[in-house]
């Protein structure tokens, strides 16, 4: 995973808990539930790349 991707997961992570907070203070619970799935999905993106090395030094 390259620093790119990196900086992308981290805008979308921090994108996602802007919109939780917006959605929290206006009691709109779709923006509110739109930033919780951003953050998910940007973990989950990291998570994976992570282990992808991981994955392959048990592979070899």
């Amino acid at each position: 995973m390259g620093f790119t991707d990196k900086a992308r997961n981290k805008v979308d992570e921090m994108t996602g808990v802007a919109k939780e907070r917006i959605g929290d203070a206006t009691h709109n619970e779709r923006m509110r539930s739109e930033g919780a799935t951003q953050q998910d999905a940007a973990r989950a993106r990291q998570a994976g790349e992570q282990a992808r090395p991981a994955g392959r030094d048990i592979k070899e």
